[in-house]
C-alpha cells in the first residue's frame, strides 16, 4: 500500500522560523519592471568607459551567481529539509532567486547595447575564475552532505556576491545610478534574509553532531571559505585594478565573508570589522540612507501592504523576531 501524501498544514508549525521567514519574504516581495531604469541614463553617459565595463561585468557575474542559486541551489537543499514549510520557505527563495537575474538584464537592456550585451555574457561564460567559484560551489551542492550544501549556500550569498555588489553601493554613495542601485538595495534585503534563514537551518543540524564531527566540518567549512577567498582575490584584481579599488573591495569582501561565519555560527576568520569597510558603500547597505522607500519613485499603487525599511541591524536578519 503506498503512504498518503501529505498536505502542508500551515495551522501546525513545526517551527516558528519557517513561518517568520515565509512571512518577511513574502512582505517585501518586488519585481525589477517597477523600477524605473531609465532614469539613470543620463548618469550613465557621462561615466567612462572603464566605468561602463566595469558596471556591465559584475552585474553578468552576479546574474550567474543567481543562476546558480535559483536552477541548482535551492534544488539540492530541498533534498534534505526539516519540515514541509522549510521546503515552501526554499520554494519561494528560488523564484527570488530567478527575479534577481532578470533584474540584472533589465539593467543590460536599459544601459548597454545588443553587442555590449553579448561581449558581457560571452565574458560571464568564459571567466575562469568566476566560473571557478560557481563550479566550486555546484560541485557542492551536486555532491556534498545536507550541511556542507547550506554553508556553501551560504558562503555564496553573504560573501561571494559581495564583490558585485560594491560597484553599485559606491555609485550609490557619489548619488549615481541611483534607480539600479534601488534594484540591489531590494535584493541585499532578500539575501540577508537568505543567508541567515539557511543559516540557521545549518545550526540546528550541526548542533545535533558530535564534537568529533563538528571539528570535521568547521575544518572543512574553514578550508573551503580560504579556497574561495584566494579565488576572489584574482576575480577582485581582475575588475577592479584599472579603477584602483581592489584593495577596498576586497575589505568589504573579508567583511562579508565574516558575516557568512557569523550566519553559520562560527567564529569570524578575518580581522575586517565595519569602521574598515569604505563608509560610503556601507552607507548604501542600509536603505536608511534614502529619503524615500523603495517603492516611492513608481507611486503607492504598487505597495503590498506596509514596506518595511531594512534598518543597518537588519543587515544581519533577526530569525528571532
Amino acid at each position: 500500500m503506498t503512504e498518503n501524501y501529505i498536505a502542508i498544514n500551515w495551522n501546525e508549525i513545526e517551527d516558528q522560523v519557517d513561518k517568520a521567514t515565509w512571512e518577511k519574504l513574502t512582505e517585501q516581495f518586488w519585481l525589477d519592471t517597477r523600477i524605473p531604469l531609465s532614469n539613470d541614463l543620463d548618469d550613465w553617459r557621462q561615466m567612462s568607459s572603464d566605468e561602463h565595463y566595469l558596471v556591465g561585468h559584475v552585474f553578468g557575474g552576479l546574474t550567474l551567481l543567481d543562476t546558480l542559486q535559483s536552477q541548482d541551489g535551492m534544488s539540492s537543499l530541498k533534498e534534505q529539509t526539516r519540515t514541509q514549510h522549510e521546503e515552501a520557505v526554499l520554494n519561494n527563495i528560488e523564484f527570488m532567486e530567478s527575479v534577481h537575474a532578470k533584474s540584472y538584464s533589465s539593467i543590460f537592456e536599459t544601459l548597454n547595447t545588443p553587442d555590449e550585451i553579448d561581449e558581457i555574457f560571452n565574458w560571464t561564460n568564459q571567466n575562469e575564475a568566476l566560473q571557478f567559484k560557481a563550479q566550486r560551489i555546484n560541485q557542492v551542492y551536486q555532491k556534498g552532505t545536507a550541511l556542507q550544501k547550506k554553508i556553501a549556500s551560504v558562503f555564496l550569498e553573504t560573501f561571494l556576491f559581495y564583490s558585485g555588489f560594491y560597484t553599485p553601493l559606491y555609485y550609490l554613495g557619489h548619488n549615481k545610478l541611483n534607480n539600479v542601485a534601488e534594484i540591489i538595495k531590494l535584493i541585499l534585503r532578500d539575501e540577508s534574509v537568505h543567508g541567515t534563514y539557511i543559516g540557521y537551518k545549518f545550526q540546528l543540524g550541526f548542533n545535533e553532531l558530535s564534537d568529533a564531527e563538528q571539528d570535521k566540518l568547521k575544518m572543512w567549512m574553514y578550508d573551503l571559505l580560504m579556497e574561495l577567498y584566494a579565488n576572489e582575490e584574482v576575480y577582485t584584481h581582475a575588475l577592479y585594478d584599472q579603477m584602483g579599488w581592489s584593495e577596498s573591495v576586497l575589505t568589504f569582501i573579508r567583511y562579508n565573508a565574516n558575516k557568512a561565519l557569523m550566519n553559520l555560527g562560527q567564529d569570524p576568520l578575518f580581522p575586517d570589522g565595519a569602521d574598515d569597510v569604505n563608509p560610503i558603500v556601507m552607507n548604501g547597505i542600509s536603505t536608511t540612507t534614502s529619503n524615500h522607500d523603495f517603492f516611492s519613485q513608481v507611486g503607492n499603487g504598487y505597495r503590498l501592504g506596509q514596506v518595511e525599511v531594512m534598518e543597518d541591524e537588519d543587515y544581519n536578519y533577526g530569525l528571532n523576531d
